[in-house]
Formats: C-alpha cells, structure tokens, sequence
C-alpha cells in the first residue's frame, strides 16, 4: 500500500473512531497521534534498513513535538489510531495488530533488561483506555477491551474486558464494552 492510500486509511480510521474529528485538513494539521504514527511509520522503515541511530533520532523528535513514543523497532499495523496521544508510549518489541485504538497514557512496556520479547502484543481491533499500563510480553486477545488506569500483566484473552489494579479480566459478554461503564474509555 501506498503512502497516499496509507494516510487515507488511518484519516477514515480517526474519523470512524473520533466523534471530534471534523474533517480531514483538520486531522492532517492538528492531530497528534496521527503524526506519531506517520513519523513512526518512517523512522521504522529505517529501522528495518539497518539505519538505526537516524530512526532513533527521528523517533525522538516526534516524541519532542507528538508527546507520542514510538520506538522505531515496535511494529504496528494498520488503521492504528491514538485518540489525544500525550504519553502514549510504546516499546521495541511491542507489536499492535490492525485496528487498534489507544488512548493518552497508554504505556506499552517491557520489564526485562534481556533482548529479547519484552513488551506486549495487541491483536487485532483492542482497545486500550487512557492511562492504561500494559507490562511485559503479554498478549491481548483480538478485540479485548482494557480500562482507563488498568496495569495488566499478564494475558487478556479474546473479546475479554480488563480493569483495575492488577488488571482483572471479565468475559462473557458479546460486546465487551457492555460489560464495564463506558465512562472507563476516557
């Protein structure tokens, strides 16, 4: 895919999932997760190329003007939309799945100094409310739900709604944001 199709795709994304989201030329100026996203998208490309230092200091300044941390090693699918964006922050070995939606202060973080698997993996559509703390190489199942300040340490399964602290999981419901206040997300 394209660029152009690229930044099409995430604009239709934000819209879908931003009620404030006016239009497009709006988004492209003002929208800080999206120019997170774009300059991680880049400064990953890089990355993969081998240029590791220029990607890092790309990765910075757009966590110097994004309030956004995308390390350039993380990978990350598509639609991915960061909903505010002030100190989300994201980890080398993280990998996020297509679909997902984060909030501000989300960290995806590791716990371990080893190279290796240290940060989570979010499948595809979860979503992830503000200042949630997702620690170590766990999963979160494909269309999981995470509370507003949960800290989750260990694995989420599919369509399962996480709160608290420690992250306690529910399950059951269809629609996993029927399960807990919506007041949560936000």
């Amino acid at each position: 895919m394209g660029a152009v199709a690229t930044v099409r795709e995430d604009l239709a994304a934000a819209r879908r999932r931003d009620p404030a989201a006016t239009d497009d030329l709006s988004l492209l100026l003002t929208s800080p997760g999206l120019h997170a996203i774009w300059t991680y998208r880049l400064a990953h490309q890089m990355w993969e190329r081998g240029a590791t230092l220029p990607a890092r200091v790309i990765a910075q300044g757009a966590r110097s003007i994004t309030g956004v941390e995308i390390h350039p090693g993380a990978t990350i699918g598509r639609r991915f939309f960061i909903d505010h964006g002030m100190g989300v922050v994201i980890g080398e070995t993280a990998e996020v799945g297509d679909d997902v939606m984060l909030y501000h202060g989300v960290t995806l973080g590791g716990r371990s100094m080893e190279p290796v698997k240290r940060h989570p993996t979010v499948e595809d559509g979860v979503t992830i409310g503000a200042g949630a703390r997702v620690i170590g190489p766990v999963v979160l199942g494909q269309g999981s739900q995470i509370g507003a300040n949960a800290v989750v340490v260990k694995d989420v399964p599919a369509l399962a709604t996480a709160v608290g602290v420690p992250a306690q999981v529910r399950t059951g419901a269809a629609h996993p944001q029927e399960q807990v206040d919506p007041a949560i997300w936000i």
